[in-house]
């Protein structure tokens, strides 16, 4: 209402008070609803705001006969970079996780770095050097012992369904996931940017070592040193014999003071450093030649 509407309404507000009243609580309704549509306007656009964490999906599809499903981790900015191509890191299970890749693909979720994705503790990027960069992650759930080919057949699919950077593939591996990364890096070694095998289950011998050590493959590879499971002169056999063959880059290995089989809660944790690096950070340290 105007000053002037008010100033003509003066003699009836004076005489019926009951008018006044009305008068007022509608000036009062006006001027809530201005600072109401105020409030609304002033509202911050949460539109293109990312989430803090990357969000882990059951993905139920068949890669091979021996993977029917998959967990899925895309950086958070993915779907708004449309351009933008990242680094893959595969992960591999260990031999209690086994199952149909749909019902059981809950199991992967309990151990290394499913199981930071799953509870929210798994950076959303990693800085290496100027750069900042952010991993698809891909972990695939195998029926039976992983083959070299059925661990090609996860790479090649990701490749074929997500923007990856082919320069820059990591493969991580726990026990048995460990032992098949081993055989994976043997055969398709020139794929792979950086592996991070722990307490992987396979017997080392210089016929598998030479062609991993030919393949130029940077590897840090973690056992706990008295491992009831799987026996840490393995591991320590495996960085001896590659590194006996003069890689480019030589076998880091970490061995702990530990009398259990879980070495991949310490080594995959992001807060777990050596020489200032995660494995996260040390693995983009490496890339490979388009």
């Amino acid at each position: 209402m105007t000053s002037a509407a008010l100033k003509n309404t003066s003699p009836m507000i004076l005489k019926y008070p009951l008018f006044a009243a009305l008068i007022a609580c509608t000036l009062f309704s006006c001027k809530k609803e201005i600072a109401t549509n105020e409030a609304v306007n002033s509202e911050p656009d949460q539109s293109n705001v990312l989430s803090t964490y990357q969000e882990q999906k059951s993905i139920y599809a068949t890669v091979d006969a021996n993977i029917g499903g998959y967990l899925e981790a895309l950086p958070v900015d993915y779907a708004s970079r449309v351009n933008k191509r990242y680094p893959l890191l595969i992960t591999l299970h260990g031999q209690g996780e086994l199952g149909n890749g749909t019902s059981d693909l809950y199991k992967v979720k309990v151990n290394a770095i499913p199981r930071l994705l799953e509870a929210h503790q798994f950076p959303t990027s990693f800085v290496k050097g100027k750069k900042t960069f952010s991993f698809i992650v891909i972990s695939p759930q195998f029926k039976n012992w992983p083959s070299p080919d059925n661990i090609n057949d996860m790479v090649n699919y990701a490749i074929k369904k997500y923007r990856v950077d082919t320069t820059r593939i990591y493969v991580n591996g726990l026990s048995m996931g460990g032992g098949a990364l081993w055989d994976y890096i043997r055969i398709y070694g020139k794929r792979v940017a950086a592996a991070t095998p722990i307490c992987g289950a396979s017997f080392a011998n210089t016929y598998k070592a030479q062609p991993i050590a030919a393949n130029n493959v940077p590897i840090w590879a973690f056992h706990n040193d008295y491992d009831p499971s799987v026996p840490s002169s393995y591991t320590k056999n495996y960085v001896s014999y590659i590194n006996s063959f003069s890689p480019a880059v030589p076998a880091k290995i970490t061995i702990w003071p530990v009398a259990e089989h879980d070495a991949w809660t310490k080594a995959t944790d992001p807060n777990y450093t050596e020489n200032g690096k995660n494995i996260y950070e040390w693995m983009l340290t490496y890339k490979r030649k388009p």
